[in-house]
């Protein structure tokens, strides 16, 4: 992946963790966005669910900046706790994941533009793509 979309990224990433509401306002948005989604975290510890979808958001920039090519070295443990055989994490999920959370970065992003954006979308779908093609592994 580009280097300059990979810094714009985490340029952005920094600016918007850097908010305490960043994570509680996906969350208000992405379970706000199907009953499916409320349904599959009605048991959840969001303290613990926010610290493991910060990790995940720079596991997944690793990922997308790996030359190797392989995301699996950073998001083979997430995975698999999202496949068929564990949280059921389907792929129609991604689609109102990813637009939560671009929502979410374009009120949390001071310096938000198409660029920035089009940024997210690249870095986050490198994650989304490896999770849904492993689903049934």
């Amino acid at each position: 992946m580009d280097k300059a979309v990979l810094e714009m990224f985490d340029g952005s990433l920094g600016r918007c963790t850097s908010q305490s509401r960043f994570l509680d306002l996906f969350y208000a948005k992405f379970l706000a966005s199907s009953p499916k989604v409320r349904e599959k975290f009605k048991d959840t510890d969001f303290v613990r669910q926010k610290r493991a979808l910060k990790a995940s958001l720079h596991m997944i920039l690793l990922a997308a900046g790996d030359e190797s090519g392989d995301p699996g070295t950073y998001l083979s443990d997430v995975a698999e706790k999202h496949n068929a055989k564990h949280l059921d994490v389907g792929a129609e999920l991604y689609d109102l994941w990813l637009d939560s959370l671009l929502e979410t970065v374009e009120e949390c992003d001071p310096e938000y533009s198409a660029e920035v954006r089009q940024a997210w979308e690249e870095v986050m779908m490198v994650g989304i793509h490896y999770l849904t093609v492993r689903y049934n592994a």
